[in-house]
């Protein structure tokens, strides 16, 4: 249940930052603010846009880091289920194969489940 909530708002703050990162104008934007583009009529102000973009993009970036360790911490702990090949070599571990059984189209002897015996009662 952890994990789950974690993921989402993993995948939450990853699509904010994707986000932010897109909004911010590049290094190059503020040469056209030195000609009269109207900068200082924007809402964070002349200069707030720039550094509140980026504080919160930092931001969002941290939390991301925060959920990405704490994801990967929960992975590793967690017990993880049995692959199809632990289960194949677990089976192959209690077969038994017979001495001299026949050969296989693959080179390979065929199993055969070994035969369980009859009890044999004490001679008296």
């Amino acid at each position: 249940m952890l994990q789950q909530l974690i993921l989402v708002i993993h995948i939450v703050l990853a699509l904010m930052l994707i986000g932010l990162v897109l909004i911010q104008h590049g290094k190059g934007a503020d040469a056209g603010a030195a000609f009269g583009s109207g900068a200082s009529g924007t809402v964070f102000g002349s200069a707030g846009s720039g550094n509140f973009l980026t504080h919160l993009t930092t931001a969002v970036a941290c939390l991301f880091a925060i959920t990405s360790v704490s994801l990967t911490i929960i992975a590793t702990r967690a017990q993880p289920e049995a692959t199809l090949s632990d289960k194949l070599q677990q089976t192959e571990a209690t077969t038994s194969v017979v001495p001299g059984a026949p050969v296989g189209s693959s080179g390979l002897p065929v199993e055969v489940p070994a035969v369980p015996q009859a009890p044999v009662e004490p001679v008296k």
